[in-house]
């Protein structure tokens, strides 16, 4: 199933996409996506989605798949060709950061370009989403703690995030953060399979990948994450970037109002964003 989080007529809804509609799904009890991970009745509650309620793909505006999640952890220099065109260290464990709801947009929503900066950057990334409440997981039993995949983009705000070693700042200006179109559940893609990831900017590829060159798979990293803390439905992983960032380009390729950018994951889909200039106040 394709499962999204959406805006219609102002109100925040989700449902199942299915040829160019949605069947919205929120009710009194489970008024949002969260809320159906939370109560692990995702499918259940999915079988009864009413066709008469459908509404039509174009007619909605995307939210971020999880637009609240409890905890978003990102993984750094999870590909070995950005590994080494950012000149780390290999290292024995992966290498994390926490993002906040506030950052993410949806799919067809700008990605905003802080006043603060000039130095956008892409990075095209495949998301995990928990559907099972779990502690200290083994690597083993992995897999049944996921409830499904969607594409991310970890847009980064470098000169920030370079402010000081951890990268805090730089990753967490509101609206930065890509994460859409919609969460491809389990059942669809089998456990293990290797799925493409590619991000292109104004039509241009970028990068380009499979899951096979991850550094640390996803059940390592939600064996590793699950250790320290628990992992609860909702949360997300996003898993880490190729290489091929526009830091590390000769001359550096920064995202600027105006732009589009498109990060495509197999089996998933692909995630579309402008790029806005964002001078916010309050």
């Amino acid at each position: 199933m394709k499962i999204i989080s959406f805006s219609h007529q102002k109100k925040s809804r989700w449902g199942v996409v299915n040829e160019g509609v949605v069947l919205p799904l929120n009710s009194s009890q489970y008024p949002t996506l969260l809320s159906a991970l939370r109560a692990e009745k995702l499918q259940e509650i999915a079988a009864s989605a009413n066709s008469a309620a459908r509404i039509l793909l174009d007619q909605v505006e995307f939210l971020p798949v999880i637009p609240e999640p409890g905890k978003i952890f990102c993984v750094g220099h999870n590909y070995e060709e950005h590994r080494v065109e950012t000149g780390r260290d290999p290292t024995r464990f992966p290498l994390l950061f926490m993002r906040v709801g506030e950052s993410q947009a949806g799919h067809q929503q700008p990605i905003l370009m802080p006043a603060e900066s000039t130095q956008l950057d892409y990075e095209g990334e495949i998301a995990v989403v928990i559907g099972k409440a779990g502690r200290r997981i083994a690597e083993a039993d992995a897999w049944n703690y996921v409830a499904g995949y969607s594409a991310y983009n970890d847009g980064s705000v470098r000169d920030w995030q370079k402010h000081t070693l951890q990268f805090t700042a730089g990753k967490n200006f509101t609206g930065t953060g890509a994460f859409g179109p919609w969460m491809v559940t389990r059942d669809e893609i089998a456990d293990g399979e290797e799925l493409t990831l590619e991000t292109r900017l104004n039509g241009r590829v970028m990068q380009r990948t499979t899951t096979a060159a991850m550094i640390f798979s996803i059940p390592v990293l939600i064996e590793y994450i699950s250790t320290f803390t628990s992992l609860q439905p909702g949360d997300v992983i996003v898993t880490g970037t190729p290489g091929g960032v526009g830091a590390k380009r000769v001359p550096p390729v920064w995202m600027k109002p105006g732009d589009k950018v498109e990060v495509e994951v197999g089996k998933v889909g692909v995630l579309v964003n402008s790029i806005a200039a964002d001078a916010t106040r309050f």
